[in-house]
């Protein structure tokens, strides 16, 4: 039987990476689950964490960047995630293509349509069965992320940035409501995990 894809998304600040080793923890804990795989992107391999460091620190044309992410997660599919789903084992991922329409789209402004055709080309189809959005106002990132540790590129990014980057990610969450749950992460860590818990019991 095929594992589970579950990706977890949001802008930076959100508070996604808080949670995904105890959601990894809770199904790792699930009878007939064989295995669960943590991963990231972009990342997630030897290429792929060389291609996040130029794509995290590296000034690029808009276009070589979501090339590169693409190539990245390329790289992902093939050696992590498509292996470990044909295993039966469940993937958990700390972003995936949703991020690079939120932030390469959104953000940065790339047509929607050149995203489509790179996606369909890379992806042959493959989608998450679930993405959890955590969502916050920017100002609750900002809050969050201010004195964290040295900003990359895009945690620097403009308050106008963000928002473009939010209302995206909230727009391709209306449009597949059915793969998305909107995660309201301003609440407490106990209250977002009694949601999680409730969410992944479904699956």
């Amino acid at each position: 039987m095929r594992g589970k894809f579950i990706t977890f998304e949001g802008i930076d600040g959100a508070g996604k990476s808080t949670h995904i080793d105890w959601v990894a923890a809770r199904l790792r804990a699930r009878a007939g689950i064989p295995a669960v795989v943590t991963t990231r992107e972009p990342g997630g391999t030897p290429l792929g964490e060389d291609l996040r460091q130029l794509l995290l620190h590296r000034t690029m044309h808009l276009e070589t960047e979501a090339l590169l992410m693409f190539a990245a997660r390329r790289e992902h599919i093939a050696e992590v995630i498509d292996p470990a789903l044909a295993r039966g084992e469940w993937v958990i991922s700390d972003r995936f293509t949703d991020a690079t329409f939120a932030y390469q789209g959104g953000g940065r402004g790339l047509p929607t349509q050149r995203l489509e055709v790179l996606e369909d080309w890379v992806q042959a189809g493959l989608q998450p069965d679930l993405t959890l959005l955590f969502d916050v106002p920017l100002e609750t990132a900002s809050e969050r992320l201010a004195g964290a540790r040295a900003p990359d590129k895009f945690e620097a990014e403009s308050r106008a940035f963000f928002q473009r980057t939010r209302d995206e990610y909230l727009r391709r969450a209306a449009a597949a409501p059915g793969r998305f749950r909107v995660i309201d992460a301003t609440r407490s860590i106990d209250a977002i995990r009694e949601e999680l818990e409730q969410i992944i019991a479904t699956l």
